[in-house]
């Protein structure tokens, strides 16, 4: 098949490329970046330069690649999470999910594209009821706090004009938190930083429960997406949720770190914001059944505690 991956240079977007071309699809790979064209080259794409949000660009990139398949992997998540001004940090990964899909799918429309596969997030946006443990049935947080609202509305447009696309087969991937190379819980990684110098503590009772993602099973699931996804939505984690009390002692174990501090809920949400304290304390974690189920997909890094001890290490 010919496929269009947007957002190609990315953390995903690297382990996601060579795969596709390696399982024989014919891959173009789009970026905003000239500079970046012999990386993409590198990993098995034809390069596509291009702004994600002029729809005019990715209406003649897409015309120009005639794929059978359009990947959405666009973010802009590189510098520092700044959690109190939540909305802010995620300004332009948002436009990303609201204008960017539209141009991707008008564009796909009028090539005919036959599946279009998305990028969402598994892990603060489900609502902080119920089970501790989400399925794709579940509903999404109804009340987020304030500073993540207009996140979680760019989410929600995201899977909705996705799914609701009845021209093509809508799929949505919800990833869990990401490690490995090229994250920020990989080598050199920004939060694994943070947790060899004691920044990054338990809030309150540390009960918010994580789903990850080794970055290279995340790209191994898209691959399964593209090839034989159906209509839906699909988890990808990693198969042992845990909560923050659980798993950040433990990494910081793995890199030879300290025990990580402990701050209570109410000290939390003063110096680093409500968003914070929830990820901390109300989180859900997410479960892979339907996926593993109906994509015929294992992750080959079954649990954060050895996949990410290794990287960490």
């Amino acid at each position: 098949m010919n496929i269009f991956v947007a957002g190609a240079t990315g953390a995903l977007g690297r382990r996601l490329v060579p795969r596709l071309a390696a399982a024989g699809h014919a891959v173009t790979g789009m970026t905003r970046s000239p500079a970046k064209q012999d990386d993409l080259r590198a990993l098995g794409a034809t390069p596509a330069v291009g702004d994600a949000l002029v729809a005019e660009e990715v209406a003649a990139l897409v015309r120009d690649a005639a794929p059978d398949v359009i990947v959405h992997e666009l973010t802009a998540l590189s510098g520092t999470l700044d959690l109190r001004r939540f909305d802010q940090t995620f300004a332009t990964t948002n436009r990303l999910r609201t204008e960017g899909t539209d141009n991707l799918l008008a564009a796909g429309r009028a090539a005919g594209v036959r599946r279009f596969v998305a990028q969402s997030f598994a892990g603060w946006p489900f609502a902080r009821t119920g089970d501790w443990l989400k399925t794709e049935e579940d509903p999404l947080d109804p009340q987020p706090p304030r500073a993540m609202r207009q996140t979680l509305a760019a989410i929600r447009r995201l899977e909705q004009a996705v799914l609701g696309a009845g021209w093509t087969e809508g799929i949505v991937l919800r990833y869990g938190g990401f490690y490995g190379p090229g994250t920020s819980l990989g080598p050199g990684g920004e939060h694994l930083d943070q947790i060899r110098r004691r920044k990054f503590p338990v809030v309150g009772d540390g009960q918010g429960v994580w789903s990850f993602v080794h970055i290279d099973d995340a790209a191994d699931a898209t691959v399964a997406a593209v090839e034989r996804g159906r209509r839906g939505i699909y988890h990808v984690v990693d198969d042992d949720p845990a909560p923050v009390a659980e798993w950040l002692p433990a990494v910081a174990h793995a890199v030879g770190a300290a025990p990580p501090r402990h701050v209570p809920r109410l000290v939390a949400r003063a110096v680093a914001g409500e968003p914070a304290t929830v990820m901390m304390t109300e989180m859900r974690g997410a479960s892979n059944a339907k996926a593993k189920r109906e994509l015929g997909w294992q992750p080959r890094h079954p649990s954060w505690r050895e996949g990410l001890a290794q990287e960490a290490a």
